[in-house]
C-alpha cells in the first residue's frame, strides 16, 4: 500500500513507457518488505535538467535516467562519482538530504553481465559499435578492466571522443571495421531492435569470439547469426538488470534480490 510516507524512485526518459524497470524494482521492493515504489516519468527532451533539480523539491529519493537526458542529468547534478565525471552522463540521481548525487552505473551493469558469461576482458581486444551513451559507458568500462578497446561509429569525431576514454583507445569508421579481428564484439547501437542486420558482415565472425548485443528483448539479427556460428553471444536483458540493482542499492543501501529483478524484467 502507497502511503504518505512511501519513498518514491522512478526513471525520466523520452520515451519511456516501454521500460522494464517499474516491473523490475517494484518486484524487489515487494520482496524485500520496502515501503518504497518505482514509476516511470515521461520527460521530454530538453527538459531532463529540470527533471532532475524537481527530486529535491518533491523529495523523491532518486531516479533513474535513460535517452535522451543523460548529459543534461549530469549538468543539474551537485556531485558527481569518477565515473559519471569521467563520462559526463549520469543514469542514476541519488537524492542525499537535498544533495543530488549523480551515478552511472551502465559501465559497471556491462562488466557484471560479461562475468555471469565467464567473459574475461582484460588483455583482449574489443570493439564497441556506437559512440551514443551506451558506447561511452562500455568503453570506458573496458577500458579500466585491461581490454584493448576499438570504437567503430558513423561519426568520426563521436569515435574518437569515445575511445579517448579508454587508454590508447582506437577509433574507426565503420565501413574499416574488420570485426574478425577482434576477440569480443559489443553492439552498443539501437540497430536490431527492429530486425536491422548489423553494418558490417557478419560472415567475417568466426568461432572464439564473444557477441554482446545491448538491445534487449528481442533476439536480434547479430545474435541469431552468432549463435548460428557457434559463438558465444548474449543480449541486453543482463546488462539492464545489473545496472538496475546497482542503482538499488545506490538508493536504498540494500543488496536487492537479483534472479527476482531479473525474472520480472523478463515478463514485463
Amino acid at each position: 500500500m502507497i502511503t504518505g510516507a512511501t519513498r518514491v524512485v522512478g526513471i525520466i526518459g523520452d520515451p519511456v513507457g516501454h521500460s522494464r524497470s517499474p516491473a523490475m524494482h517494484n518486484a524487489a521492493f515487494d520482496a524485500l518488505g520496502l515501503d518504497w515504489v518505482y514509476v516511470a516519468f515521461p520527460v521530454p527532451r530538453g527538459q531532463g535538467a529540470a527533471a532532475v533539480q524537481a527530486v529535491a523539491t518533491l523529495g523523491l529519493a532518486g531516479l533513474n535516467v535513460t535517452m535522451p537526458h543523460k548529459a543534461d542529468a549530469a549538468a543539474a547534478c551537485d556531485d558527481l562519482s569518477s565515473e559519471a565525471a569521467a563520462l559526463g552522463a549520469v543514469n542514476t540521481v541519488v537524492n542525499m538530504d537535498g544533495t543530488l548525487a549523480g551515478h552511472s552505473t551502465d559501465g559497471d551493469g556491462f562488466l557484471r553481465a560479461l562475468d555471469d558469461e565467464g567473459i574475461t576482458v582484460a588483455g583482449r581486444r574489443a570493439v564497441v559499435l556506437g559512440s551514443g551513451g551506451a558506447g561511452r559507458a562500455i568503453t570506458h568500462a573496458l577500458g579500466r578492466v585491461g581490454a584493448h578497446v576499438t570504437v567503430a561509429a558513423r561519426r568520426h569525431e563521436a569515435a574518437r571522443s569515445a575511445a579517448a576514454l579508454a587508454p590508447g583507445g582506437v577509433a574507426v569508421g565503420v565501413d574499416e571495421l574488420a570485426v574478425e579481428s577482434f576477440d569480443v564484439v559489443v553492439n552498443a547501437t539501437p540497430l536490431g531492435m527492429e530486425g536491422q542486420p548489423p553494418p558490417f558482415d557478419t560472415d567475417r565472425l568466426h568461432a572464439g569470439q564473444f557477441v554482446f548485443d545491448t538491445v534487449y528483448p528481442v533476439e536480434t539479427p547479430l545474435l541469431r547469426e552468432a549463435r548460428a556460428r557457434g559463438l558465444r553471444a548474449a543480449g541486453g536483458l543482463d546488462m539492464l538488470v545489473h545496472q538496475g540493482a546497482l542503482s538499488f542499492s545506490l538508493w536504498t543501501g540494500v543488496a536487492p534480490p537479483l534472479e527476482l529483478m531479473r525474472a520480472a524484467a523478463s515478463v514485463a
